[in-house]
């Protein structure tokens, strides 16, 4: 037989905090939680070990913050590279026919490569290396 504890939950409506604990409890119409008590059961146990993990772990909030930040920042990135990447892709198909002339057969157009033999590095400038 299992060991059942029964408390009461004593709600006072005129305190803003009850009252939005209040209408929380009446929003759930049974689609996340199967009753009061499995509701209840969730915040206690997520707001206790939160704070006990926060009790032993200063910067638990910091990183959770950071690790938020950075997970936004990637998302922003990538919503970003979706919209530009077919821009993108049809300049660089345009340049692809624009200098062939032909798009099914590239490497019938191109010249071939010159081979540059130049032994003169002396307009190089290799102060970057301290030369």
């Amino acid at each position: 037989m299992p060991t059942v504890r029964a408390t009461s939950l004593r709600l006072n409506l005129d305190k803003p905090e009850h009252k939005q604990a209040w209408e929380y409890l009446q929003a759930l119409g049974g689609t996340e939680f199967k009753s009061y008590t499995s509701a209840i059961v969730a915040a206690v146990n997520d707001y206790f070990g939160r704070y006990f993990r926060r009790k032993d772990d200063p910067y638990l909030e910091t990183r959770e913050r950071e690790e938020k930040f950075v997970a936004e920042i990637v998302a922003a990135v990538e919503r970003s590279a979706e919209k530009a990447l077919p821009a993108f892709l049809a300049a660089c198909i345009a340049e692809i026919l624009n200098s062939n002339g032909n798009f099914s057969n590239p490497a019938q157009n191109s010249a071939p490569a010159e081979k540059v033999e130049n032994d003169d590095i002396s307009d190089v400038d290799l102060d970057f290396i301290g030369g």
